[in-house]
């Protein structure tokens, strides 16, 4: 699905009916100038919580707050004319009652101008996903490795294998009947995942997951070389721009110590000259 040359958005309908074509291709963005560079090269943007962790330096996503997900959502929006804006509902937000999740989503998509939101878990969440759709919040949903639930899980673990195969199985299931236009499965054995794809009529996004899947998602910091913390075996490097970024500001401090910079084209002279 390129977005080249269309002079519309892309919407939550969109996405739904691209289930079987050309796979969709997905990147998170956080900021106004990112989400420019990929708008002519994705399908939709995720405004991911990881934000919390790629350029605020949390540990985890679970400090992440409302009022930072709105901001980085309005950045983001400013710098999109045909990829589709989803943004996350960050952790507390959502799971207390299915009122208390619309009010939020509500305000997300009131104060940032996204389509859809992103809420994650599986069987436990479908009935708040089916409140929000039928409210006309709509809901992209995150199963397999949810970090929101990190302390749960017991890490960053694979999730679906041998006999918790059915359970996720369930969860996709769950949230597909509920509504959701498109969901989210992380770190999903390859052969669960393609058995997802296979009984879902909604897209199936993958990260860590499948080829198979409908469609890929990736942090951009990660698949840049931005962040560099550490590298999940299913991210792919296309760029180094951390290493880069770090040799061009080297290289400018040295040249500050020696007095090299600023050059003589970079400073004014006393005297003002005509044209």
């Amino acid at each position: 699905m390129s977005t080249t040359g269309q002079s519309r958005a892309k919407t939550p309908e969109d996405i739904r009916n691209a289930k079987g074509g050309a796979p969709l291709v997905s990147l998170t963005a956080y900021t106004t100038p990112m989400a420019q560079m990929m708008d002519d090269h994705v399908d939709f943007v995720l405004v991911g919580d990881s934000v919390g962790m790629v350029l605020h330096g949390l540990e985890s996503t679970l400090g992440v707050t409302m009022e930072m997900m709105i901001l980085h959502g309005q950045a983001v929006a400013r710098g999109l004319k045909t990829a589709m804006m989803v943004v996350d509902m960050p952790f507390g937000s959502y799971e207390e009652t299915k009122e208390q999740a619309f009010r939020n989503a509500a305000r997300i998509l009131r104060e940032t101008g996204a389509p859809a939101v992103k809420l994650e878990g599986g069987v436990d969440m479908a009935e708040t996903i089916r409140f929000l759709t039928a409210r006309g919040v709509p809901v992209m949903a995150h199963i397999g490795l949810t970090p929101q639930s990190i302390h749960t899980l017991g890490g960053y673990k694979v999730q679906g294998r041998g006999a918790a195969a059915g359970k996720l199985m369930a969860d996709a299931r769950a949230v597909a009947e509920a509504g959701a236009f498109a969901v989210v499965l992380e770190k999903v054995p390859q052969g669960l995942a393609d058995a997802v794809t296979a009984q879902l009529k909604i897209p199936t996004i993958g990260i860590g997951a499948s080829a198979g899947c409908d469609g890929q998602i990736l942090v951009v910091d990660d698949m840049l070389g931005l962040f560099t913390a550490f590298k999940p075996k299913f991210v792919k490097r296309y760029g180094t721009l951390g290493e880069d970024g770090e040799a061009a500001i080297a290289a400018y401090a040295a040249e500050v110590r020696a007095r090299q910079f600023p050059g003589p084209e970079h400073v004014f002279s006393d005297v003002e000259r005509s044209a």
